[in-house]
């Protein structure tokens, strides 16, 4: 049986949660791809920040059997690229404003930092993974996310603690 985000409510496409996926490019997006399964029977849409990865989600959606997905691209930034982050939230407002997710699901960074923040403010469940090469330490934006999310989790156990972020195992 495959681990599901949320519960399958029917097939009727009014009726299936709202997923908003999102991570930034290189290791966060191939982790949050590796997830993929887990909102199986969901609507969802991605964010990220390079286009090309449009055909791979696709077809990893098509060989699952799951509907196209909606893809959406965000300007890649970092914080000490301040003029580009605020697009970069801009843009990724505007995306969870349209989407109205019922949950929104990251492995970082910046575009899921906006993400969860934006997400929360409406309403919607809100997951933080932080990524798996962070062994020493959290990463930045998941130390300030976590606080902001309904579930944190982290994929080292020695670097959960009370109050956040879980160890539920590694999960990608």
């Amino acid at each position: 049986m495959k681990p599901r985000l949320m519960p399958d409510r029917g097939a009727a496409a009014e009726s299936q949660p709202r997923v908003l996926a999102v991570a930034s490019a290189g290791g966060h997006w191939i982790q949050l791809q590796r997830m993929a399964p887990a909102w199986d029977g969901c609507r969802v849409a991605y964010v990220t920040t390079v286009r090309g990865y449009e055909s791979r989600v696709l077809a990893n959606a098509e060989a699952r059997g799951q509907p196209r997905p909606d893809y959406h691209v965000v300007p890649d930034a970092n914080r000490w690229q301040k003029f580009r982050l605020v697009m970069q939230l801009v843009m990724v407002a505007i995306v969870v404003l349209r989407v109205r997710p019922d949950a929104v699901i990251t492995t970082g960074a910046a575009p899921g930092y906006f993400a969860i923040r934006v997400g929360a403010l409406m309403g919607a469940r809100t997951i933080w993974v932080d990524s798996i090469a962070n062994v020493d330490e959290l990463s930045l934006s998941g130390r300030k996310a976590g606080r902001h999310a309904d579930l944190w989790l982290t994929q080292w156990q020695h670097l959960a603690e009370p109050g956040g972020p879980d160890y539920r195992g590694a999960v990608v």
